[in-house]
C-alpha cells in the first residue's frame, strides 16, 4: 500500500503559488490589507515581527483591500506585515478521541492531555439539515433533572432556551444535565464565560463522570470577538460529527448572548450600522444559521440547550425575544425561587416545551397536566393562604392544591448529587397524585437505559485506538498550515 498516495493526490490539487498582501491599517481589531486575494471566511496568517503567526479571518471586502479580524491578540503586528491566504475556511479535527478534552475556538487542546490525532476534519461553518430529511421527534430525552423531565418533557433533537438573569443557577443546571442525561454524548460551549468559572464548572458542575462523556470548547471573554465567535460554531461542529455517526447527542450552549455580543463587535467593526438596540443586522441573521444546525437529521440527533442572559430578567430584550421565535420551547430560572433556595429555580408555570404531548404517552400528559394544574391553582391564591384569608373547605381545588403543595415543592427540589432516571421521574410524579406508573411503560424507559449504557461502553472502546504513522502526518500537515508551532 502507498502510504504517502493520498498526499500525492493532494499536491496535485494545491495551488504552488502563495496569495500574499500587506497590513495597511489596524484599528481596534479590524485589520486591512492591500490583498491578498481570498474569499469571504477564508483563513490568513499574518506574520508579525517578533516571528510569531497571527490566525485572521476575512470579514470584509472593499475593492482591494481585505478585512480581517484576528483569533488571537495582535500583539507584533505592524504596517506591511504579510498577510498570506490560507486558501481554505476553518476546519476542525473531530473523532471519539476528542471525548473528555477541553478545546478552545480553533478545536486546539487546551487541558495539557496532548494533541488531538484524527484523520478526519470538519468545517466549522456548517449548514442546517435540508427540511424534509429531518426525522420528526418521536422519543423523550432524560435530563436527570426532575422539573424538566416530568413537567416539560424534551424530546431528542428538540433545542430549548434557558432564559435567566445572573447567579440563579445555570452553570450547576447544565452540570446536572451533562452528569445524568440519556444522550451519548455531550458538546459543551462556554462563549465568554470569566476565566474563574472555567475550571470551576469542569471540576464541580461536571465532575469526571460528566467529563468523560462530554467534549468541551472554550472562549473566555477576555478573547478576541472571532474566537468567542468561532468557539460557538466549533462546538457546533463537533456535534454535528457525532450525529452523523447515528449518535443522540447534547450541545450545551452558555451563552447565546455572548455569542450575540461577538458577532455586534465583529458587524460593527466591519462597517456595519448598528438596528435594534444597538445590535447589526448580522446578529439578527446569524442567529438562525447557528441553532437551526442543532436537530435531528436522517442519520442522528442533536438536543440543544442555549443559555440566554436576560439582564434585569428582561425576557423582551432583542436577543432573548428572537432566540424565543427560534426555539422548539424555554425554561425560565426564577430568581424568586432561587432567593428561597428552591434549586433548580426551574419555574415550570413560565416553562414550555412545544414536543411535549409528542415525546409523552397521553398517562405521562395527564399526570403533567394535573400536577401544573395544582401548582397554578396554588400560585393564584398564594397571597391569600399566606396571610390566612382562605378558609379550608371553600373550594375543593385549592384545598387539593394546598394538601399537594409540600410533596410538589420537595419532587421539584433536586440537590445536584441526585441521579434521577426517566423511570424514577414519572414514578415520583405518578405518586404526588397517588398514582403508579404503568408497568408497560416502566419496561420501555428502562431498555431504554440499557441500550444506552452498552452504546456508550462501545463508543468508549474506539477512544482507545492507538493512532497510526498516517494519524501523524495529518497532524503534522495541519499543524503547520495553521502556523502553530
Amino acid at each position: 500500500m502507498d502510504v504517502f498516495g493520498k498526499y500525492a493526490d493532494i499536491l496535485e490539487t494545491v495551488d504552488p503559488i502563495k496569495y500574499i498582501g500587506r497590513v495597511q491599517r489596524i484599528q481596534g481589531l479590524l485589520i486591512e490589507s492591500l490583498g491578498p486575494q481570498a474569499i469571504m471566511g477564508e483563513l490568513c496568517t499574518i506574520g508579525g515581527s517578533n516571528g510569531s503567526h497571527t490566525m485572521a479571518e476575512v470579514v470584509g471586502i472593499d475593492g482591494r483591500i481585505i478585512k480581517l479580524m484576528p483569533y488571537s491578540d495582535i500583539n507584533g503586528l505592524e504596517l506591511g506585515s504579510p498577510v498570506t491566504a490560507q486558501g481554505r475556511q476553518l476546519t476542525v479535527s473531530v473523532g471519539p478521541m476528542l471525548l473528555g478534552r477541553v478545546v478552545d475556538a480553533l478545536g486546539r487542546p487546551i487541558d495539557s492531555k496532548g494533541p488531538i490525532l484524527s484523520r478526519v476534519h470538519y468545517p466549522v461553518m456548517g449548514k442546517a439539515p435540508p427540511a424534509l430529511s429531518r426525522e420528526r421527534i418521536t422519543r423523550q430525552i432524560g435530563t436527570g433533572v426532575r422539573a424538566i423531565d416530568a413537567l416539560t418533557p424534551l424530546g431528542k433533537g428538540q433545542r430549548l432556551g434557558i432564559f435567566a438573569g445572573s447567579g440563579v443557577g445555570k452553570s450547576t443546571l447544565l452540570g446536572m444535565m451533562a452528569r445524568n442525561t440519556t444522550a451519548d454524548i455531550n458538546v459543551i460551549a462556554l462563549i465568554g464565560e470569566r476565566g474563574r468559572e472555567v475550571r470551576e464548572f469542569i471540576e464541580q458542575d461536571l465532575g469526571p463522570e460528566g467529563l468523560a462523556r462530554s467534549i468541551i470548547v472554550v472562549a473566555t471573554g477576555d478573547q478576541p470577538a472571532m474566537a468567542r465567535l468561532k468557539a460557538a460554531y466549533t462546538a457546533t461542529a463537533y456535534a454535528e460529527y457525532f450525529r452523523d455517526q447515528g449518535m443522540d447527542v447534547v450541545l450545551m450552549f452558555d451563552s447565546v448572548t455572548r455569542f450575540a455580543k461577538a458577532q455586534r463587535e465583529v458587524g460593527l467593526s466591519a462597517g456595519e450600522a448598528p438596528a435594534t438596540r444597538g445590535y447589526p443586522p448580522s446578529v439578527f441573521s446569524s442567529l438562525p444559521r447557528l441553532l437551526e444546525r442543532a436537530g435531528t437529521s436522517d442519520k442522528g440527533t442533536i438536543t440543544g440547550f442555549y443559555t440566554i442572559l436576560v439582564d434585569g430578567d428582561d425576557m423582551d430584550e432583542p436577543i432573548a425575544d428572537t432566540v424565543r421565535g427560534i426555539l422548539d420551547g424555554h425554561l425560565v430560572l426564577s430568581r424568586k425561587l432561587a432567593e428561597r433556595y428552591h434549586y433548580p429555580a426551574i419555574d415550570p408555570l413560565a416553562s414550555i416545551s412545544r414536543l411535549a404531548n409528542k415525546v409523552t404517552t397521553r398517562e405521562m400528559k395527564d399526570v403533567a397536566g394535573s400536577i401544573r394544574k395544582l401548582m397554578a391553582t396554588y400560585a393564584e391564591n398564594e397571597d391569600l393562604i399566606s396571610v390566612g384569608a382562605y378558609v379550608t373547605g371553600t373550594h375543593p381545588d385549592i384545598d387539593l392544591a394546598i394538601k399537594k403543595q409540600a410533596s410538589i415543592r420537595d419532587f421539584l427540589i433536586q440537590d445536584v448529587e441526585e441521579e434521577e432516571t426517566l423511570a424514577s421521574t414519572w414514578a415520583g410524579a405518578c405518586a404526588i397524585l397517588g398514582q403508579k406508573l404503568p408497568e408497560e411503560q416502566s419496561t420501555i424507559l428502562e431498555a431504554e437505559s440499557a441500550r444506552l449504557q452498552e452504546r456508550r461502553a462501545q463508543l468508549y472502546a474506539k477512544k482507545e485506538l492507538k493512532p497510526d504513522i498516517m494519524t501523524m502526518l495529518d497532524l503534522e500537515m495541519q499543524t503547520a498550515s495553521l502556523g502553530v508551532t
